[in-house]
């Protein structure tokens, strides 16, 4: 192990039990968000919920409208049109097509609305590829082609990547095969020579939204090829035209895995899909994950798809081959995608276990460094630990980021064989807080550095990269420099933004299913939190890790119901009677009853005078 004050942080195993990063948890404060004078409220609405929506700026009813006349129009995409007439000709000609995908589940889902689509439209040579991430890494690479040309294909379509495989789109041409790449992740200083794109984020693309998911891009361009094939009169007895709503399913789910903005445009795909789902008109594999994953179908929302259902699609891209996740997607027997549910669940279980050990190894780790050290943690965190699973450390990166509240990077070995371990590549997972656009922040430190990162990529929030271990000092410094150059320790602080505090009368189950089907809720259109004080009249840990309560509305007989997950009492003064609170009211389904309880965001004990 080695640790210096450049912050630079080798995290190895300490015995004892962490205090799961308590000790540096930021101070929170909670904020309520303002009411923007220029919008009206939705007088028809419940007033709670009117109000919710006119602090995001709802205006209209019509702004709460989502039928798919509503979409924005494919052909504002640019480059559509070009990838249209080469797809179109390649189904018309009967060509080979391999559509390259990505091992996430925005990556699953845009493969099998890709494969599911062309199917669909009559095209009959067409598999897919989904690198194995120990094996090939990320995106359309050298290697990853020349697996591909082994099914001799025509055309490689890219799904969720493709738009810096500037040497995989080069091997490509090479062999003489034409590339289509469809992707939504931000490009670079320079294209790859593909033959189209067809992403929003391109420079001068004029789609209004920015916000598609991968997912979501190809399927405006399936859209868009099918309008084409029937302009063309080739849906008639022999090939029929196919309904691409029923893809929408799909859709729903990788768009909401990804955590890509909510705007209006992805709430309509988003509700358009969840109401094929609750309508049981879904594909069996979604419908078996759902199972899976206990939740209720006929009352199923977003939050359910991002938090129980697209983990277990997930834990077959970290831990083995998302070709798993998307065979279960493709299968058309729900007895066989039960089954193959059934080993995504196993797989997810294994991987809850990998990271809880990962995280109890960083928060022993910073404990330790804190007590070690006088000096802060790194604004621009980063961690290294030779054993971790690299399929599992976005997680732990996300988990230490909401708990520091800075950005976070951690890295693991890349499984690459070499006879200098310091010229071994280690890849890192970054994710990030408002105000600090992480993929930003690599380039940054790129360009200042031009031989310290090998490659790297992704978003605002959340980006990926490779270094060779000998570089690591020298960017764990680089980048919480570059860091504190767009952020202070004054911004530090985690502010839980609240819609207000509720009153007793609306603690009830009415309010709580409007709310919980009031969305489709998630990134950049933001679930409900309200605040308020509670007397605290019992509480209890259970589950080993989650902190149940029992609270009443001060002034009142009315008893609430509440649980804060991944939480404990551990730290708390001794004599609590009261308790400030952050929290989502939501509904609790218990052996066919529902009722409303409180989901706690965040906790602020409240002593009582001796």
């Amino acid at each position: 192990m080695f640790f210096s004050v450049s912050k630079c942080y080798t995290v190895h195993e300490y015995d004892g039990r962490p205090k799961l990063l308590n000790n540096y948890t930021t101070d929170s404060q909670i904020v309520r968000r303002e009411v923007p004078p220029d919008v009206d409220l939705i007088k028809e609405l419940h007033p709670i919920l009117g109000r919710i929506y006119q602090i995001r700026r709802i205006c209209s009813k019509e702004h709460l409208e989502y039928s798919l006349k509503q979409l924005l129009p494919f052909h504002l995409l640019g480059g559509i049109s070009n990838a249209v007439e080469i797809l179109s000709l390649a189904v018309q000609q009967n060509k080979k097509i391999t559509v390259v995908g990505d091992f996430d589940a925005d990556g699953a889902t845009s493969t099998a609305v890709a494969i599911k689509a062309l199917r669909l439209m009559g095209v009959k040579q067409v598999n897919y590829l989904v690198p194995n991430r120990f094996k090939f890494g990320y995106g359309l690479t050298p290697e990853i082609v020349a697996v591909a040309a082994e099914r001799q294909p025509d055309l490689i379509i890219t799904v969720d990547n493709g738009i810096s495989s500037i040497d995989g789109v080069a091997a490509a041409k090479k062999l003489g095969l034409q590339v289509i790449i469809t992707d939504h992740h931000l490009p670079g200083d320079r294209l790859p020579e593909a033959d189209a794109f067809v992403n929003p984020n391109l420079v001068d693309d004029p789609f209004p939204s920015k916000s598609l998911a991968g997912v979501g891009v190809i399927f405006y361009l399936m859209l868009a090829l099918r309008a084409d094939l029937r302009e063309k009169g080739l849906f008639n007895g022999t090939r029929a035209e196919p309904n691409l709503g029923s893809l929408l399913d799909l859709v729903a789910l990788g768009t909401v895995a990804d955590v890509v903005p909510l705007d209006h445009n992805n709430r309509i795909l988003v509700t358009q899909g969840l109401a094929r789902i609750r309508s049981g008109m879904c594909s069996p594999g979604i419908e078996a994950l759902i199972k899976i994953a206990g939740r209720n179908q006929k009352n199923l929302v977003s939050m359910d798809l991002g938090f129980f259902v697209a983990p277990r699609l997930n834990a077959a891209g970290r831990l083995e081959d998302m070709s798993l996740g998307i065979e279960c997607l493709l299968e058309d027997d729900y007895e066989k995608a039960l089954k193959l549910a059934s080993e995504l669940h196993a797989l997810n279980l294994e991987r809850r276990k990998i990271e809880q050990d990962m995280s109890m190894q960083a928060a022993e780790f910073l404990d330790k460094v804190h007590i070690d050290q006088e000096s802060q943690i790194a604004i621009g965190l980063c961690l290294y630990n030779k054993h971790w699973h690299q399929g599992v450390i976005g997680i732990l990166a996300s988990r230490i980021k909401e708990k520091l509240h800075r950005p976070v990077i951690v890295f693991a070995n890349a499984n690459q064989e070499t006879e200098d371990d310091n010229d071994m590549l280690i890849k890192g997972s970054a994710r990030s807080i408002p105000g600090v656009h992480v993929r930003d922040i690599l380039e940054a430190v790129a360009t200042k550095n031009p031989d310290l990162i090998s490659n790297f990529g992704g978003h605002a929030m959340a980006a990926g990269l490779s270094i060779k271990f000998h570089n690591y000092d020298t960017f764990c410094r680089e980048f919480d420099r570059e860091v504190q150059n767009h952020l202070t320790k004054d911004q530090l602080s985690h502010t839980i933004y609240s819609d207000g505090e509720l009153q007793v009368e609306d603690y009830n189950l009415g309010l709580a299913e409007q709310i919980q089907f009031g969305g489709p809720w998630g990134q950049g259109f933001p679930e409900p939190v309200f605040d308020g004080l509670f007397d605290l009249l019992e509480r209890r840990v259970v589950g080993e890790s989650h902190l149940k309560m029992r609270l009443k509305f001060p002034d009142s007989q009315c008893i609430v119901d509440g649980i804060a997950f991944n939480n404990n009492d551990r730290d708390w003064p001794k004599s609590v009677k009261q308790v400030v609170l952050a929290y989502k009211l939501a509904v609790n389904e218990f052996r066919g009853t529902r009722s409303p309880q409180i989901i706690i965001e965040h906790i602020q004990p409240v002593s009582s005078n001796p």
